[in-house]
Parts: C-alpha cells; sequence; structure tokens
C-alpha cells in the first residue's frame, strides 16, 4: 500500500563512524510504491545497499518505509535502480530545461531523502529497467540517454565525472583502510544488453574491458559486484513457457564470461553479488565457478514484493509455488522463516562484517521490515578465497552436484513440474 510522504525539515546529522571500526553493516533492498504531496506516483525498482558501523542506536527510516534497521549507524547508502520512476518511464522527452523533468526530480529527492532520513553522507548507484525508462528494455531503449542524465543528476555526480561521458552507468568505488578495504563495482545491465532470448551480451564490449580493469586491479578484502538482476538464480528455465524473469542466466555465454573472469583476477578473492528484480528475497550460491563460493543476495521489494500483487488469502499459493519450484543454487537451511528459503514480503538486505573475529566473518541476510532475518547464511573471509580451482569443473555430465549443477541440466520433468502442474490444472478447469 503506498504511502504519503512529506517533506520533513533537515534532521540533524549522525555522527558517522570510521570505516576501520570492528564491524561493518551494508543493508541493500527496494524502493518503490511511495506517494508524495502532490500525488504523483513514484515507483522504483530494485535496490538498495548502505553502510553503516554498530552504534548502538536504533535507526528508523521513516513511518513511511516502515523499515527498522536495527543498532546501527549509516554512513553510505549504495543504491541501485532507486530512481524513481516519474522520473523518466513517463512517455515524455523530457529536455535538459524540461520544467516536468526538474518536478519529477526534486519529487523524487523528496521521497528518498525522507526515507533515507537525510542522513547519509554519500549516495551512489545504478538502475534497473524501470529506472531505466521502460520494462525488461535493453540497449533498443531509445531514451536512455535521457535517463543517463536524469539519473546521474539525481545521485550527484559530479558535472565533470566520466561517467556523465561514457555510454552507461557503470562505476566502482572502493572504501575502507588497505587491510579492510570494500570494493563496491556498480554495474549496467540495461544500456548495452542484447534482446531477450539472443544469448548476446549483457554488459556490452566497453564495459566488459572496463570491468576487466576493475577485478585484476589492486586487491580488496571484498568486492561486492552490484547487479540489477540475479545472477546465479534462473528460474527462468524452471518457470518458462509460464512465464520468464530477467537474469543473467539467460545470457549463459555472458554469465560464463563473468564467472571466468572473476576466477581469472588472481589477486581478487572474496567476491560476491547482490542483486534485486525479483520483488522476493532470495540467497544463492555457485561453487564450481571460481574455486570458493559465490554468494548472490537478492533483496527485491522494501514496498514492493510478489506477495503484495495479490489478495492476503492467495498468498499461500505464492507460497506453495516457491515451495514446488525445482532449485539448484538456493541456500535452503535451517535459518530460512519459509520452506522455500524465499520470503515474497516487502524485505532489505544486511551483510555483517566482524573485521575483529578470527577468520574475519560475514554474515548475510535478507530481513523483514521490522529488521528480523528471514534468510540467513553466515560464512568467512577465508571461505571466499580460491582452494582449488581446478577441481571444481571436474563434475561429469549428467552429474548432479548441489549448487554447482545448473537448472538447465535438471531432468525435464523435474526442470518443467510447475509448468505440468499448471496446464493439467488449467485443463482440469476447462474440462
Amino acid at each position: 500500500m503506498a504511502s504519503t510522504v512529506k517533506h520533513e525539515p533537515t534532521r540533524k546529522r549522525l555522527k558517522f563512524n570510521e570505516w576501520g571500526r570492528s564491524t561493518a553493516f551494508l543493508v541493500m533492498g527496494t524502493f518503490g510504491g511511495h506517494k508524495v504531496d502532490k500525488s504523483i506516483q513514484l515507483e522504483g525498482s530494485d535496490a538498495l545497499v548502505g553502510r553503516s558501523v554498530g552504534g548502538g542506536q536504533s535507526l528508523v527510516l521513516s513511518e513511511a518505509c516502515s523499515l527498522k534497521m536495527g543498532r546501527s549507524v549509516l554512513e553510505l547508502w549504495l543504491l541501485w535502480s532507486v530512481v524513481m520512476r516519474v522520473m523518466i518511464a513517463l512517455p515524455i522527452a523530457y529536455s535538459a530545461s524540461s520544467t516536468s523533468s526538474q518536478e519529477a526530480l526534486l519529487v523524487s529527492r523528496i521521497a528518498f531523502g525522507s526515507c533515507a532520513n537525510q542522513s547519509a553522507p554519500q549516495v551512489i548507484g545504478t538502475w534497473d529497467d524501470h529506472d531505466y525508462g521502460l520494462n525488461d528494455a535493453g540497449k533498443e531503449f531509445n531514451g536512455k540517454i535521457t535517463s543517463q542524465r536524469l539519473l546521474l543528476d539525481f545521485l550527484d555526480e559530479p558535472q565533470d565525472s566520466p561517467r556523465r561521458k561514457q555510454a552507461g552507468v557503470y562505476t566502482s568505488y572502493t572504501f575502507g583502510p588497505v587491510d579492510r578495504q570494500i570494493k563496491v563495482i556498480l554495474l549496467d545491465t540495461r544500456y548495452h544488453r542484447d534482446p531477450l532470448f539472443s544469448d548476446g551480451s549483457i554488459l556490452g564490449s566497453s564495459q566488459w574491458t572496463w570491468l576487466e580493469s576493475e577485478l585484476k586491479g589492486p586487491a580488496s578484502a571484498l568486492t561486492i559486484i552490484g547487479s540489477s538482476i540475479q545472477v546465479i538464480s534462473n528460474l527462468s528455465a524452471i518457470t518458462g513457457p509460464i512465464f520468464y524473469l530477467e537474469c543473467w542466466g539467460r545470457f549463459p555465454k555472458e554469465r560464463e564470461r563473468l564467472f571466468k573472469l572473476i576466477a581469472d583476477s588472481k589477486v581478487r578473492d572474496g567476491v560476491f553479488f547482490i542483486s534485486g528484480d525479483v520483488h522476493f528475497g532470495e540467497i544463492t550460491r555457485y561453487d564450481c565457478a571460481t574455486g570458493y563460493p559465490l554468494f548472490d543476495i537478492t533483496a527485491s521489494g522494501i514496498t514492493q514484493a510478489v506477495e503484495k500483487a495479490v489478495p492476503p488469502p492467495l498468498n499461500f499459493i505464492v507460497r506453495f509455488v516457491a515451495w514446488l519450484a525445482p532449485t539448484t543454487m538456493r541456500v535452503m537451511g535451517q535459518h530460512c522463516r519459509r520452506k522455500s528459503c524465499t520470503y515474497g514480503q516487502p524485505n532489505f538486505g544486511a551483510i555483517e562484517i566482524d573485521w575483529d573475529a578470527t577468520p574475519v566473518t560475514v554474515k548475510m541476510e535478507v530481513r523483514d521490515v521490522n529488521g528480523f532475518p528471514v534468510l540467513s547464511v553466515n560464512t568467512s573471509l577465508l571461505e571466499l578465497q580460491a582452494q582449488s580451482v581446478g577441481a571444481l569443473y571436474s563434475i561429469k555430465p549428467g552429474e548432479y552436484r548441489k549448487h554447482c549443477s545448473l537448472e538447465v541440466t535438471l531432468p525435464w520433468i523435474v526442470r518443467h513440474r510447475l509448468a505440468i502442474l499448471f496446464f493439467c490444472a488449467l485443463a482440469s478447469k476447462l474440462s
């Protein structure tokens, strides 16, 4: 349900701690569906990440967001695909001097500023389809140059920034002291993406060249790669032909190239992904790519979630389908609130790093709007270091290995059991 967000005076700025403190706390999720004073519907798509350090205080973004971050003090917001749809997706050709464009930019700033408590010293990010300007759009979208300018204006990107001169909004940042550095790489999965079902390119040649230089550059303790669409999970392999979702799995050559590039970047361990787009939470892992588990934390739906799209009495159907859907990459276990280990209610993600632990621990969670974990994985920097790459590629054709066998390799009747159930139910209804 949309909330009314009122522009409030700037609150007292919180005191920000040093990056070198003992605990790092990152938050990610989805914005969307808010209304502001002028009744303009703001719809963002997917994903938000913040960085904070334990501060002993309870931070609530706002009543409109209904999201409790727990004991944390925000220091950095990293958001992708959070630019409001009203800015760039209306069928209007905005110009740089367009009054409508400026008003929409102001309105979306007000909505985001209220939810962010206006306390973050820096906001960085990228986009997904609805922020880009058209559902499931790629390089064919004619308004992408205007969309890029509006996104970078929204993010307060300097006028002389390289991002304003390149084709696409990809970029990277490095935070923290040398021994505790976190590198954040933000991909642009829209500007250069070939059509769906083409198995073409997602990133385009210029972005691939840039990404290779980023991954083969100076090492960091952790590297977070932000992709607006899921990297590890390939739900389309099991939900088709009923429906298809966007993901790297639909471009298998590109995904294999990405995995190989990470594996070949010998100086860079500790890589994992954060993603959104699908309107539910999920944690997946792939063990047969880099010599250590590659995790993908999908936090999708602070305000827009799949169970919100159906009447509450029908939520059990959504949960049943999620449980029935076969999966090879999803992390299953006792730390899941639902049997399917997905979460279809509004959610956000949290990544907590304890630098003082031996070895350094990394906790990855998807949490509900009250801040309670619904999905959780505990790992360490030691486990995110390459051990024996050669052994990972020894899986035999037809062999099944958890977190290694791709969804497309499942037996036909298992892979398509959702479709079989759907068409059987449909035939029964029509008979």
